[in-house]
């Protein structure tokens, strides 16, 4: 079966509710197939095993992609605290870490000390290049490396539920700013483990989880009534 047709002036934004378990470029192709196989692309990676706002631009909207991917996101997260893994995340080997449940007030400093402009490592399973190959293929051939830690911008983390070892938070943050270290490096300050459950972004700039649409509810032909503007 053929991929319908593109209208010649099919350009704006799309806002998928990302499932659980699929990659963003998988997203990507199958919006990419439904537009008529029109110019594709998103606006900030989310990892397999997150979910929430994934940007897609079509046609002329691909021009703003890296002005969309500056924007401010908000993510909702679910931290274990009972142990550290190899991917910082549920996928990963786990090394359980004993200790004891730490009070909510010494989370509230924790988090305290992550908001502003920190310096993050970002996890090994990342996409980042080192030398030419990404890490996550370094780290699954067992050669991971120790990332350079980076600059990024905290704005905000809210605590939203604590039963310890998990740890509910809502993190307000600048681009390049990985969750997955983020649960790492609070686990490390408070003497436990530390690696995320699950991981929900709402947010990528003007564009809220409210207007997502789940691959579900994708129709088969990607109209133009059906995207949003590219904000100017």
């Amino acid at each position: 079966m053929s991929a319908p047709s593109a209208p010649p002036d099919l350009h704006g934004i799309l806002v998928i509710d990302k499932p659980l378990g699929m990659t963003s470029m998988r997203v990507v192709e199958r919006v990419r197939y439904r537009a008529g196989k029109a110019r594709t692309g998103h606006a900030g990676t989310l990892d397999p095993l997150a979910t929430g706002v994934l940007v897609v631009a079509i046609g002329r909207a691909t021009k703003s992609i890296d002005r969309l991917m500056a924007g401010e996101k908000r993510y909702d997260t679910v931290i274990d605290l009972g142990a550290f893994t190899t991917t910082d995340d549920s996928e990963g080997e786990r090394t359980e870490i004993a200790s004891s449940p730490p009070s909510p007030e010494s989370i509230r400093e924790a988090c305290g000390r992550w908001v502003g402009e920190v310096m993050q490592r970002p996890p090994a399973f990342s996409a980042i290049k080192v030398q030419g190959r990404r890490s996550y293929d370094l780290a699954r051939s067992g050669e991971a490396r120790e990332l350079a830690a980076r600059p990024v911008m905290i704005h905000g983390i809210e605590i939203d539920a604590y039963d310890f070892p998990m740890l509910s938070l809502r993190v307000h943050c600048g681009k390049g700013t990985y969750i997955r270290s983020l649960a790492r490096d609070l686990g490390m300050a408070l003497g436990t483990g530390g690696h995320c459950r699950s991981i929900r972004r709402t947010q990528v700039g003007p564009y809220l989880i409210d207007a997502a649409v789940s691959m579900d509810a994708l129709p088969e032909r990607v109209t133009q009534a059906m995207l949003l503007p590219v904000p100017p």
